[in-house]
């Protein structure tokens, strides 16, 4: 007799969603389609001779340490150069401080282990990026929603709010806006977040991705400055973060920075997952660092991203301007179009698949309550200012043809 499966499944798998972003990229890959759709750093500026290199000295120096098992906070050597990295900002970390991760994603399903039961209030910027809703809604919290401007999160919307435990914020260029947190709103969050004595959760993967603007300092910075040595008794921010952008995301390592009490509950939790984040990756991204070589990438990424986004503004400007809109990121992988009218962009984009083979994210996968419908997310980070150029213009001349009103 068949197994009826979906009678065997636990009931939190109601829950679970197909990740919009993860299933469109298996189409995107085709070398004939010209994807705005996933955040891929630029595959020409991974650094491979330089990984190569690290791992070739690892294995001949300390092969038998970075191919055994570890310890589930990770490397110690590397979490004090993370620590090291925040002591610098005046946030008083210490290796107890960190705990490396598979990628910040993996941060955010610890997250969901350790600090989020059934029926909880949380609060998520609307839109949002769609890994954090996929990892938290099977264990069915509430979600509440804030809006967010050219500024960042609508910060002042809070005190009108219903009582919630956490919120989630991305402060710097946004996934999917590119927005960023303004600087003046930034302590009023932690500081209102304290006074209902809620948590933040900090997740920022393109900090280092800026090419115009001026930096502010991260939400977990703000709090080290106004809790001073208190921070580790007293903090609240957690604060994810990822070589994925900046390194390479094939390598998988991210980190989590928080109160040691959160530290040492994610590792137990951690300990229930994949025991250790591999050592060899952990190794080399410690070595690149010994080494400088993410310190001195970074210009050529800046470039590059940055040439890129301008050339995806400018192609905008030229083929869409009388039927869109869209923010103006000063830095990490993507920026947020509307269009004007009634276009679905959902609808739109089987049509600009088969047609033109252009790939894009629809607005209501960042949405809880599937709003969105006119608005997509564009990266610009993994086609060139040439490819950009064509496919903004093969895009461009879908609208006028999109008839279907929802």
């Amino acid at each position: 007799m068949d197994i009826n499966w979906s009678s065997r499944f636990a009931n939190r798998t109601q829950y679970m969603q197909a990740s919009a972003i993860r299933e469109l990229l298996k189409v995107a890959a085709r070398p004939d389609v010209i994807s705005f759709a996933g955040g891929l750093p630029a595959a020409e500026v991974l650094p491979v001779e330089e990984v190569a290199v690290a791992t070739e000295n690892i294995l001949r120096k300390q092969g038998r340490v970075a191919l055994q098992y570890g310890a589930s906070e990770g490397y110690a050597p590397l979490r004090e150069q993370i620590a090291a990295m925040y002591r610098a900002h005046g946030v008083p970390a210490t290796v107890d401080n960190i705990l490396l991760t598979n990628g910040s994603q993996q941060g955010l399903d610890l997250i969901g282990r350790v600090l989020i039961n059934e029926g909880d209030s949380l609060l998520v910027e609307a839109p949002t990026y769609v890994g954090a809703l996929q990892a938290w809604r099977p264990l069915a919290p509430n979600f509440l929603t804030i809006s967010i401007d050219d500024q960042g999160m609508c910060v002042d919307e809070i005190d009108s709010l219903d009582e919630f435990s956490l919120t989630y914020v991305l402060p710097n260029f946004q996934n999917p806006t590119g927005v960023t947190l303004a600087g003046s709103r930034r302590e009023r969050l932690v500081r209102s977040i304290h006074a209902r004595g809620a948590l933040i959760v900090e997740d920022d993967p393109y900090h280092e991705l800026r090419y115009s603007g001026q930096a502010s300092p991260s939400l977990i910075e703000i709090e080290a400055q106004i809790l001073g040595a208190d921070w580790n008794k007293r903090g609240r921010v957690i604060y994810l973060g990822t070589f994925s952008k900046t390194l390479a995301p094939g390598l998988r390592v991210g980190w989590v920075l928080a109160p040691d009490p959160v530290i040492t509950m994610m590792t137990l939790a951690k300990q229930g997952t994949d025991l250790h984040t591999s050592m060899l990756s952990q190794m080399i991204v410690s070595e690149l660092i010994d080494g400088r070589t993410i310190e001195q990438n970074l210009p050529r990424l800046r470039s590059v991203y940055g040439t890129r986004r301008d050339a995806m503004v400018n192609a905008l400007q030229a083929f869409m301007g009388d039927c869109a809109t869209w923010t103006h990121p000063d830095g990490g992988l993507f920026l947020w179009l509307t269009l004007k009218g009634d276009i679905d962009t959902a609808v739109l984009l089987d049509q600009a698949l088969e047609e033109k083979k252009i790939a894009y994210v629809p607005g209501n996968a960042f949405y809880l309550d599937g709003s969105g419908t006119h608005e997509m997310r564009l990266n610009f980070s993994c086609m060139s200012p040439a490819r950009i150029h064509e496919g903004i213009e093969r895009l461009a001349s879908l609208i006028p043809q999109q008839s279907i009103v929802q």
